[in-house]
Formats: structure tokens, sequence, C-alpha cells
């Protein structure tokens, strides 16, 4: 009686076993069930990524070392972003974040085609850079480019990129909100961002934000997060900004917003504020021969007992009311060099109305 239990035992312990030899030998593939077609937004993102993913292009950057031991220079991988084609003369357009402390860039094409890329010109304010490459036949074509001022929240968004060094990478989202703000360089303010939840992160910067009918609409430039990865809020720099600017930095090589010719410091000016409960940008100097000095602009001066009585306090600027200096260079940025303008100033407690030509920048 034991020994047969034990053989019952033994073969319901094997069955498993002998069961998988048994089917193993009549395995076959599944039969495949037919899909049928994609959905209708399944395809149109489909070829919307299939005709903007020859214009994205991979940037990898290296930076010159001196080797301590053997004091010979080189060259180490520095950082990878993304840019896309801007016309068919070779322009790249990027984040100035991207290159910036680079000493040389590689732009590889979606054909596996290298080229090493020149620095064209870069605006750190507005974290753009065009590069050029020397592309010989078979140039990829343009993206198209749309505008940014018309965008609505809600409005279906496709950012392409290379995150983390993964190259070509669709996400997809909506624009989430409009007119973000975030610090720049140099004191300026990046106004006007497109908020959008399409997935960005390292190695997107400077890819393009498109719309649904393949436009450029923005170019992904920062993520807010507290880890450094994606968390559901990705800004892009508004394609009106960018059209507005590249074509500078190609003519010029430099980005120069136009300038009134006076002297304004930040936290001189928060102190000032407090201080006096005016809200506006106090002028501290006027440049001699500057557009402030030719329309009459009085500077602040310090006085005998060692204190500072303000002059003029530039309350608005075109009828655009100015609560700082940020806002100042950002009011001037959306001008051009010789246009007429009208500030509103505070003058020794009177408003006053003052027309003025702005210069161009330095």
């Amino acid at each position: 009686m034991t020994g047969a239990a034990a053989l019952l035992i033994m073969l319901w312990q094997s069955w498993p076993h002998v069961q998988a030899q048994i089917l193993a030998r009549q395995a076959e593939p599944r039969a495949v069930t037919p899909r049928g077609d994609l959905a209708e937004d399944e395809r149109s993102t489909v070829a919307l990524f299939e005709a903007a993913r020859p214009a994205v292009v991979f940037i990898a950057t290296t930076e010159r070392v001196i080797n301590p031991w053997t004091r010979n220079p080189l060259q180490v991988p520095r950082g990878t972003g993304t840019g896309f084609v801007w016309d068919r003369l070779g322009h790249i357009v990027t984040n100035h974040h991207v290159i910036a402390g680079a000493s040389s860039a590689t732009v590889r094409l979606a054909d596996g085609r290298a080229y090493n890329a020149a620095l064209v010109g870069a605006s750190p304010a507005h974290d753009l850079a065009v590069l050029r490459i020397g592309i010989g036949a078979f140039r990829p074509e343009p993206l198209p480019i749309g505008t940014s001022h018309d965008l609505r929240v809600g409005q279906k968004v496709f950012a392409i990129g290379n995150p983390f060094g993964l190259d070509w990478t669709l996400t997809t989202g909506i624009v989430s909100a409009l007119n973000r703000e975030l610090p720049g360089e140099a004191g300026a303010v990046m106004e006007g961002l497109i908020q959008t939840d399409a997935a960005i992160n390292p190695g997107n910067s400077g890819g393009p934000l498109l719309d649904s009918a393949g436009r450029v609409i923005g170019v992904n430039t920062a993520i807010f997060s507290p880890s450094g990865a994606y968390a559901g809020i990705g800004f892009a720099v508004p394609v009106d900004t960018v059209n507005r600017v590249v074509p500078r930095l190609i003519a010029a090589g430099r980005y120069l917003r136009p300038t009134l010719g006076v002297r304004v410091e930040q936290q001189i000016n928060a102190a000032l504020a407090a201080r006096l409960g005016i809200e506006g940008v106090f002028v501290l100097d006027v440049e001699p021969g500057s557009a402030a000095e030719k329309a009459g602009i009085r500077p602040g001066r310090l006085t005998r007992e060692g204190g500072f009585a303000p002059g003029d306090v530039i309350l608005a600027l075109g009828g655009r009311p100015l609560r700082g200096v940020p806002d100042l260079l950002a009011a001037l940025d959306r001008l051009e060099p010789g246009a007429e303008v009208t500030l509103t100033l505070l003058r020794e407690g009177r408003r006053i109305e003052l027309p003025v030509v702005l210069d161009a920048g330095r």
C-alpha cells in the first residue's frame, strides 16, 4: 500500500513535466487575428511623425579638456540634444544651452549621415542657437513654420527629440497653458512660453514642438521637475519668438534687442520700489548720445547727504505696464531698432507721455 501511494505521488509530481513534453511536440505559432485599419487619429500621428522625422537632427557636443598628467588636450563628450532643419542652406535651430560651453558639435541626420557643425549665432536670453552644416545632395526639407500667438489651451501637440540619447522619439500631449515665464540669462525673463504635458526630458532640448498640421509652433527648452526628469510640465519657446530671433542670428551672429540707453538694475529697482511704494523702472543713469538722452529722460542723482533722489520712473512702454527691469527688457525684445514708442513716466509726482526712437543694441 505504501509503495502504491509513493508511485501515485511520483506520477502526480511528474505529470506537469510529462504534459509539457507532450505539448511541446505539438506547439505551433498561434493564428494572427486581423487588426483592420488604424484609427484615423493614429494614421494622422504616424503620417505626421514620418513627414517630420527627416528634418529633426541629433546633436552631440564635446568639450576640450587638458589631461592633468600629460598636459595634452583632449576632446571628451559633453552632452546631447536635438535640433531641426531651418532652411535648405544647412541651418539648424536648437537651444543655446545644448551647445553652451562646447568646443565642437556633430549633427546626425535621420538617414545616418553626420556632419561637423559650425556655430552661426546664439541668443542666451531666448535660449536659441543656430548651427550650420554642409549638406550636399539629398537635403532634408525644412519643417513648416506655424504661429504661436493664436494657440489655444487644449490643442494637440507633438514633440520629437532624443531624450536620454534615445533618438527620434515621439511624444504627444496638449497645450497645457500659455504665456508662462522662466528666468533667462543676463537678468532677462523668457516670456510667452508654451506649457505642455507632452513628455520632454533631457535630450529633447532644441527639438520641435509641432501642431496637428505638422508645423513648428515652438522649440522645446525646459522642464519643471524636482527630480530632473519628466513630471508632466514642459516648456517651449514660442515659434513667433523663434521666427523673429533666428533670422537675426543668421544675418548677424547675435540678437541685439533695441535699447533706450538707460542704466537700470533690478536689485536697486526692487529696493527703491519697496521704499517709495512705486511700481516701475527707476532710471539710474542715461548714456550720452542715447535715445533716452535725446528724448530728455532724467536720471536719478546722489544727494549731498549721500542719499538718492529718484529721477524719471518708467511706468509703461508702448502702453505695456512695467513692474520691474525684466518687464522692460521683455517689452524692448518685441520691438525693432529705430521703432518709435511712447514711454509713460512718473516725473516729480506727475505722469507724462514721452515719445522715444529706440537705438540699435550694442
